[in-house]
């Protein structure tokens, strides 16, 4: 395994890099995956990352091992690099980094391929900017099935830190493009698109939601935007008894994902 000291080491400085707040151009490529829940569900999904990141304290602590032994145990020898428990924890945004008891992949971003035709769900994120809403709204689709997501500029990185911890794993079951344009798009949709609206829009549980739908949602203050909602071919609201104006772009995004996937199952 190699150890790295030295905060000057540019391999370090390329791990800073991505563990800070950078443009999306600037991220390209590469991203870092924290914690012992998404780097198992990298290695049961995607195989080997590029390398895996300890602190130095976790070789000499018995109760660390322990902990990261299941994750330790299935990565190859030449993918393990040590960093001092300093430069670990510049890196890490978990509590327990402090102590070392924790672990951090280098993966490689997955470049996906535009589909020619799309004809099942897909969702597209339009400026999404929080990135706890957007690593949400992506775990909320990868349990129920959904296998494209399209963020249009404005939406929060898909692959920083923060969305994919809210993601839960969820990066690597699904084909994420970002910077999609409504034209760079619409050309390869074989399905309506649909968004959800406050006014005016008919109830989803009197919506028809058995076939493919391109699910829509916006902004968590403007919404969706008019370049996008121009081409809705539907549009939806959650009743909302309890008089809310809205609920949460996250939440909602549930409720309509698992409302389709109950009258599918119905």
């Amino acid at each position: 395994m190699k150890t790295i000291t030295a905060r000057d080491n540019p391999f370090f400085k390329r791990l800073k890099q991505l563990a800070g707040t950078l443009t999306r151009e600037r991220r390209a490529g590469q991203a870092l995956a924290e914690g012992l829940h998404l780097a198992s569900t990298y290695l049961d999904t995607l195989g080997q990352p590029r390398f895996c990141i300890i602190a130095e304290s976790t070789l000499s602590d018995h109760k660390m091992q322990q902990s990261l032994q299941p994750i330790m145990s299935r990565i190859e020898p030449a993918r393990m690099v040590v960093l001092s428990d300093t430069l670990f924890a510049q890196l890490s945004t978990l509590a327990r980094a402090a102590q070392g008891g924790n672990v951090i992949f280098l993966v490689d971003i997955p470049a996906p391929e535009l589909p020619q035709k799309i004809t099942r769900d897909c969702i597209i994120l339009d400026g999404v900017q929080d990135a706890g809403n957007a690593g949400s709204i992506l775990r909320s689709a990868a349990a129920a099935g959904i296998q494209y997501v399209f963020c249009a500029p404005g939406t929060a990185c898909a692959w920083s830190p923060k969305v994919l911890r809210a993601g839960m794993g969820a990066h690597f079951l699904l084909h994420i493009f970002e910077g999609i344009e409504v034209d760079q798009l619409l050309p390869h949709l074989a399905v309506p698109l649909l968004v959800t609206d406050s006014h005016n829009a008919t109830s989803i549980y009197q919506q028809d939601l058995t076939k493919p739908f391109a699910w829509i949602w916006g902004n968590e203050g403007a919404g969706v935007s008019a370049t996008w909602r121009e081409h809705a071919a539907h549009a939806v609201t959650i009743p909302q008894p309890g008089g809310m104006e809205s609920i949460n772009v996250a939440a909602a995004a549930a409720v309509c994902l698992f409302e389709q996937c109950r009258q599918r199952n119905t």
